[in-house]
């Protein structure tokens, strides 16, 4: 398991609040792809894609490198792992609670 630091951790939460970022992460999770191309189905300026690539590279869920004069950016699935395996600690508390709420629940009909 990647091990995050928690400024790394409020970092990565912080990218994946906007739907813009999502959908970024959700296009480069299929192929890394140029800014230019990441800005087609946003009615937003290269600038305003490109600021919103910043934050996923802060966040460490992409990388840029510059291809010709292109800038290219890949998925860094590590992060998301990360940041899954956190949550996950959650998921595991919640089932459990559930399930002990649905077995008293169920005691107390008898």
């Amino acid at each position: 398991m990647v091990e995050l630091s928690s400024t790394t951790l409020d970092s990565v939460f912080h990218a994946l609040s906007d739907g813009t970022r999502r959908a970024i992460l959700r296009d480069l999770s299929r192929a890394e792809k140029t800014v230019g191309e990441l800005a087609k189905p946003y009615a937003m300026s290269l600038a305003a894609v490109s600021k919103h690539v910043q934050v996923l590279e802060r966040a460490r869920l992409v990388e840029r490198r510059r291809q010709g004069q292109f800038q290219v950016v890949r998925m860094q699935a590590n992060t998301l792992r990360a940041a899954q395996d956190w949550l996950a600690f959650y998921e595991n508390f919640w089932s459990e609670q559930l399930d002990a709420l649905q077995t008293y629940l169920e005691d107390g009909e008898g």
